[in-house]
């Protein structure tokens, strides 16, 4: 069975849309979307359109949906100042069949029986939906969180830059961003079969910018400046993790 693995979507529809037209001319049988497919510009209308898919689908919760769910239930979402106010905005568009949605998605997803072996879904790592690493970090750094995991692959995202690397002997592959990258305009997802594929699809940037600036989200002008048409690259994500991981614990940005 031919998987496709969609991560941080984060509203942006436009990518989303082209993202699924290579997804079923690649003939994908089953899709996993990994996490954080809010917040962003559009979060009810790329719901429903992945809801309306008719290829099955499966959701794992990311850092994303726990904030937004939060500022729902009234608690503190747990993100830094400058990102509150796009929280709340998402929270506010969603309805409350929304939030019952988004509270059944688990934060890890098994496939058993893949022809790649045993493979774990996760958002971040599989014990925490909001912990970091890149492709630099330092494999002693990590050995004590995917070993003893029970899993061949484990595919993750969150830090919107795709990897393929061991930890051991578990092969971790991050799927990358389709709606948020760093690095290189696209929109960036994960091809599973006989072999992973590291995907990403071009779209109208321009177009798609222009749609984003049309709705009512707070940060509409800078996410599509800085998400579609120039994202920063990755060269800047690592070092601007990098410093994070020495300001702080180095597993978690917020």
């Amino acid at each position: 069975m031919r998987f496709a693995a969609l991560y941080d979507i984060h509203g942006n529809l436009p990518a989303l849309e082209a993202v699924l037209h290579e997804v079923l001319a690649a003939n994908v049988e089953h899709i996993v979307v990994g996490g954080d497919v809010v917040p962003g510009p559009m979060p009810r209308e790329t719901i429903a359109c992945l809801l309306s898919l008719e290829i099955p689908v499966e959701f794992i919760r990311g850092n994303g949906e726990s904030a937004v769910l939060a500022e729902m239930s009234g608690q503190h979402p747990g993100v830094p100042p400058p990102f509150r106010e796009v929280i709340r905005w998402n929270a506010q568009q969603l309805q409350s069949s929304h939030q019952k949605l988004l509270t059944a998605w688990p934060l890890t997803l098994r496939l058993e029986r893949h022809r790649l072996g045993q493979v774990l879904f996760c958002h971040a790592t599989p014990r925490d939906d909001n912990e970091v690493f890149t492709r630099l970090t330092l494999e002693e750094r990590l050995r004590p969180i995917f070993d003893g995991v029970d899993a061949d692959l484990v595919v993750c995202g969150h830090t919107h830059m795709q990897f393929d690397r061991m930890i051991g002997t578990t092969r971790i592959v991050n799927a990358g961003s389709v709606g948020m990258p760093f690095g290189k305009p696209g929109a960036y997802w994960l091809l599973l079969d006989d072999m992973i594929e590291l995907r990403c699809t071009a779209y109208d940037f321009v177009s798609a910018s222009e749609r984003i600036r049309s709705t009512d989200y707070p940060q509409a002008q800078d996410f599509a400046a800085r998400n579609v048409l120039q994202p920063p690259s990755e060269e800047q994500m690592l070092e601007v993790f990098e410093q994070a991981r020495s300001a702080r614990d180095w597993t978690r940005v917020d």
